[in-house]
């Protein structure tokens, strides 16, 4: 038997944030980090709220929201009480906010709306029921899952994501088709999921190159943003599986950016998950249906096409290979492979990986990945 549920209402498209037109005489919050608080980003967002509001901003957010920040957080919402609260930014500002969120309206504290507005495509954060917070003194990371934590609006305005680097563009795009990839195998997958997936992986391929060279482009833009919230919505129902178990460990040991540890994990998970039969066959499907190879192809086949268009996909949006970005720190990865894998194992997100993965697997995938 499968689910699917979703309670984020989603509007998208250019100037979506007219939505915000309906809130009026309300208290305000607004959660980012330092660069968008003083941004013309901000701006954007303030001169689509009515006037009648009283807004404020907690701009503490840091890349990997920490235990403390969100605690700093749920200490101001308690002394602010705002009626409306705004998680405006990547996934660590999303993800912050629906913690602060979820943790306060678990001790009652009344919040009319949560709204997500996204300035990255990349997360999937703001239709998705998960938020990682981070523990620096452990260098561990947190999944949180829990259909409370879901927004309730999710707002997707590709003028928020033209300015967005290339580096960033590439690396959040991949973690697009990380989660639509991990979703499409998962052993919870079903129709619902596997079509938001596939046209996710679809929109990648065809638009994150171009996204990543000609970033102005608005109509490129919203693809990648829409490509980002479908394979959110997926990965959301359908869960995620060993590459973001150790993609966590990465960001949390070597604080390597989420989307380039998933897209330097990417090939060689594939490779380990089609150690199981009904994963290989999925994988070759979605090779045929995404057309990156013709129809007859025999499933071997069609998994190496899968790979090889990851791997050109890869080179366009230059994606650097794992010892250029650990610079010196390749120095402490064998000595950091035991605790990475222990945190693996632990990982909400292995519940749901097509292929079982012992410790003697993940350390075997981390010692070929350097």
């Amino acid at each position: 038997m499968n689910s699917f549920f979703l309670q984020t209402r989603i509007i998208t498209g250019e100037g979506s944030l007219q939505a915000l037109a309906r809130f009026h005489n309300k208290r305000i919050w607004v959660i980012c980090d330092r660069f968008l608080a003083t941004s013309p980003l901000l701006d954007l967002l303030r001169d689509a709220l009515p006037n009648d509001n009283q807004l404020s901003v907690f701009s503490d957010i840091t890349p990997d929201p920490t235990i403390q920040t969100v605690t700093a957080g749920i200490g101001q919402m308690l002394e602010l009480k705002p009626e409306i609260v705004i998680g405006f930014g990547g996934g660590s500002a999303m993800d912050a906010a629906k913690a602060i969120v979820w943790f306060c309206r678990q001790k009652g504290t009344g919040i009319e709306t949560c709204v997500a507005i996204p300035t990255t495509s990349g997360t999937g954060s703001e239709v998705t029921s998960a938020c990682v917070i981070s523990d620096p003194a452990r260098g561990v990371k947190y999944p949180l899952f829990d259909d409370a934590i879901y927004p309730d609006i999710a707002i997707l305005d590709p003028r928020l994501v033209v300015s967005v680097p290339a580096a960033i563009t590439a690396n959040t795009g991949m973690d697009v088709l990380t989660h639509a990839l991990e979703a499409w195998v998962s052993p919870h997958a079903s129709d619902f999921t596997d079509a938001l997936a596939e046209k996710a992986v679809r929109l990648v391929f065809r638009y994150l190159p171009t996204a990543c060279h000609k970033g102005e482009c608005v109509i490129t833009r919203g693809k990648m943003h829409n490509a980002s919230t479908l394979a959110g919505m997926a990965f959301s129902q359908a869960g995620l599986g060993l590459n973001h178990a150790i993609a966590h460990q990465l960001g949390g040991q070597f604080h390597i950016a989420h989307g380039l540890a998933n897209a330097l994990l990417m090939i060689p998970v594939i490779r380990y998950n089609c150690g199981d039969p009904r994963a290989a066959k999925r994988y070759a499907r979605l090779a045929r249906e995404c057309q990156l190879c013709p129809e007859g192809h025999s499933d071997t086949a069609a998994i190496h096409a899968l790979q090889h268009a990851i791997g050109q996909l890869q080179k366009q949006c230059a994606i650097p290979g794992i010892r250029d970005v650990l610079g010196k720190q390749a120095a402490q990865w064998e000595a950091k492979i035991p605790e990475m894998v222990q945190a693996a194992l632990a990982d909400v997100t292995l519940r749901t990986t097509p292929r079982p993965a012992s410790g003697e697997a993940i350390q075997a995938l981390l010692e070929e990945l350097l």
